[in-house]
């Protein structure tokens, strides 16, 4: 028989478990709010419970996508004792075209290692 967690004992014990939620309105400024919601929530319900989909509107919300520790999830996904739920916003340049836009624009090589002898 597998050992349980002592956070998710004690998160069960009352019922409640505690949920990070993390998002970027913009580049370079990370909010973050935490959570206290019943065993059992969904992703979307934290969602509900934070606030942000009234505040964020219905047309940003469609944009983003829901991620769990950086990993794309569905709304209905339970979440577990301390999970980070993330908000994350599309990206507005693939990073391929981004690397070779700066290296149009800058003119310099990546660096490549010497081969050891």
């Amino acid at each position: 028989m597998a050992s349980a967690d002592p956070a998710e004992v004690a998160a069960s014990a009352d019922g409640l478990i505690a949920v990070e939620l993390a998002w970027s309105a913009a580049p370079q400024q990370l909010q973050r709010l935490h959570l206290q919601l019943p065993v059992g929530s969904t992703a979307l319900a934290a969602l509900r419970a934070s606030g942000l989909a009234a505040q964020l509107g219905a047309d940003l919300l469609d944009s983003l996508t829901l991620a769990l520790w950086g990993r794309t999830i569905a709304p209905d996904t339970m979440l577990r004792h301390q999970d980070r739920l993330e908000l994350l916003r599309p990206l507005q340049v693939d990073p391929k075209e981004a690397r070779r836009l700066r290296y149009r624009r800058d003119g310099i090589r990546p660096r490549r290692k010497q081969p050891r002898r």
